[in-house]
């Protein structure tokens, strides 16, 4: 099983610069989308359909044009989950999740703290979406949460960590908490198979940061330690164009 997780930075907008033929190309199983920013009426999903994928779920935030999570599947799952039940998290469109025989797939996209007010949400959803993790895996051990993490773990994961140190996504605070969350029970797909520095997937606009791989490594699929043995390979797919953000695989083996 080949999942994909992106974030596109507007769903509609990476359209228009070939995703639809990307995806075709790329051709994942499933592929978890990250800040869709539109709603599902909003976006041309015949275009999705047509490239292989007649099953695809939106939750959307409240906000228009704001954040919101997509599930892109090519075979129908068992069920999908939309949202956490938790009011202040799925006000924002942030977590969908599908369901099969044997894997669980969520999408994810954890806040930003782009300031003060913002940081503070973004502490207070990482406590709650933990303890509503710890509680899922006791139904379900056999999850797979890609998505946009907003947070670079370890000095390796981002290209100036003595400068950055102090800026959000790079705290000492979150990286502590991705680290617990790790240890709760997850493998990072990525690190799990590359030990390598220069690896990210996300780059600023600014500066010419991607031609120069001035880049952060935010996005992850965090895999639940009963998968470990079916781990396949795990990629950063840094050639697509459509976001800020590329895109980044694991394959499972069944």
């Amino acid at each position: 099983m080949k999942i994909i997780s992106y974030n596109v930075n507007g769903i509609r907008a990476a359209m228009r610069k070939g995703f639809v033929e990307w995806l075709q190309s790329a051709d994942p199983d499933v592929i978890c989308i990250q800040e869709t920013k539109a709603m599902k009426e909003q976006v041309e999903v015949e275009e999705i359909e047509a490239a292989g994928y007649p099953y695809h779920y939106w939750f959307s935030a409240e906000k228009k044009g704001y954040s919101g999570v997509a599930i892109f599947c090519k075979q129908e799952p068992n069920h999908v989950e939309y949202g956490t039940g938790i009011a202040s998290m799925d006000a924002e469109g942030r977590n969908i999740r599908v369901d099969y025989d044997g894997v669980s797939i969520m999408s994810l996209y954890l806040p930003s703290g782009t300031n003060l007010a913002r940081l503070e949400h973004k502490l207070e959803y990482m406590a709650m979406f933990q303890e509503y993790v710890d509680g899922l895996k006791k139904t379900i051990p056999n999850l797979v949460i890609c998505g946009d993490y907003n947070i670079c773990h370890e000095a390796i994961d981002i290209h100036d960590p003595v400068r950055n140190k102090n800026v959000s996504g790079f705290l000492p605070v979150e990286r502590e908490w991705i680290g617990n969350f790790i240890k709760s029970g997850f493998i990072d797909s990525f690190r799990h198979f590359n030990k390598d520095p220069h690896h990210y997937t996300w780059w600023s606009y600014r500066a010419n940061s991607r031609a120069n791989n001035k880049g952060w490594r935010i996005d992850y699929n965090m895999v639940a330690q009963p998968l470990q043995e079916n781990l396949k390979r795990a990629v950063i797919l840094p050639e697509a164009h459509h976001s800020d953000h590329c895109p980044h695989l694991v394959e499972l083996e069944f």
